[in-house]
């Protein structure tokens, strides 16, 4: 059968709703940061456009594998890229002394949220019907595949 669980389609709306999220707060910033620091405000242009892809990816793809991975990819150096400008600098000087409320706190939420959907989405996606099944005879009673020992 090809049909979603409701559980899938809900951690893939709320995957896609953390991306979108992520690309309107970055966007917003792209150009004061082109002003400040060029490659600060590429990064978050770049940033933007493949968290669009990946939203849009989540919504209608049958296997969203590779978006749920370059997303939560994105979300996490996004969050190691903030946590680093706020402690020890980015390259050419790039220091941050703030938060910027509202954009870093949200920022850091949609981020961690879309990883915490994919960990979700990742822990309760049942595996593929073409994968390889165990030796043995897995749909036997728990007893004799338990005397085959076939998840050791």
């Amino acid at each position: 059968m090809n049909s979603l669980s409701a559980t899938d389609v809900t951690l893939r709306g709320v995957g896609a709703c953390c991306a979108v999220g992520n690309v309107v707060l970055h966007a917003l910033l792209v150009p004061d940061h082109l002003e400040e620091k060029f490659y600060i405000g590429v990064l978050f242009a770049l940033g933007s456009v493949v968290m669009l892809i990946v939203a849009a990816a989540l919504v209608t793809w049958k296997r969203p594998m590779i978006a749920w991975l370059t997303g939560a990819l994105v979300s996490f150096g996004m969050i190691i890229a903030f946590l680093l400008s706020r402690t020890v600098g980015l390259p050419d000087g790039y220091y941050e002394s703030g938060w910027e409320p509202p954009y870093g706190p949200l920022s850091l939420l949609v981020e961690g949220l879309f990883i915490l959907a994919f960990l979700t989405w990742l822990t309760n996606t049942p595996p593929t019907a073409g994968a390889a099944k165990p030796p043995g005879n897995a749909d036997r009673e728990p007893a004799v595949a338990a005397r085959n020992g076939w998840w050791r």
